[in-house]
């Protein structure tokens, strides 16, 4: 296989029917804010629990009181987190991956040279944080959502940029094709 030939330090289009290979863009999970609140709850309860513990009138309360304190961690802050930590976005040259799950992986995947159309919502909070959520449909199977996404207008710019050229290379590469009677 040949490599393509270098123009000013950067590789140039492959020719014509040739397979480009897939590059990393970028990849990613959504904004971390989310979890703020899950970590106040972690600074409250360990606050507390260390406060009250042997200062309750019995001693068999500091069990209760400790098995309290992880049954609120583990609901309010671990499983949030791994929430969190669940899902990834992931864009390639060639296509978009979302992937979702610890235990059962599910991976979605959506080409840019099928094109789709963008949606792009921003609500009050995510503005401030310069969030936001995209909408990927292309109209035959439902629609990929990336939530919470840091940086939206900079991934809004590259998903649009690659669904361009990935039709203009498909079109580029249907052009030179011969046809066959």
């Amino acid at each position: 296989m040949t490599q393509p030939s270098m123009i000013s330090g950067r590789p140039s289009m492959p020719p014509p029917g040739a397979p480009s290979q897939e590059h990393l863009i970028a990849r990613f999970r959504g904004q971390i804010r989310r979890l703020f609140l899950s970590a106040l709850v972690l600074i409250a309860v360990a606050g507390l629990t260390g406060y009250f513990t042997d200062n309750l009138p019995e001693p068999f309360t500091n069990v209760m009181l400790w098995a309290a304190a992880g049954a609120i961690v583990l609901l309010l802050v671990i499983v949030p987190f791994l929430v969190w930590l669940s899902r990834r976005y992931t864009i390639t040259t060639r296509r978009v991956i979302t992937t979702t799950g610890l235990l059962m992986r599910h991976r979605r995947e959506l080409t840019h040279a099928r094109g789709y159309t963008m949606t792009l919502t921003r609500g009050p909070l995510q503005r401030l944080w310069g969030a936001g959520n995209i909408s990927l449909s292309n109209g035959a199977e439902p629609a990929m959502l990336l939530r919470n996404v840091p940086n939206v207008r900079l991934i809004h710019e590259v998903l649009v940029d690659q669904v361009e050229i990935n039709q203009i290379l498909a079109h580029r590469d249907a052009q030179a094709l011969p046809y066959s009677v």
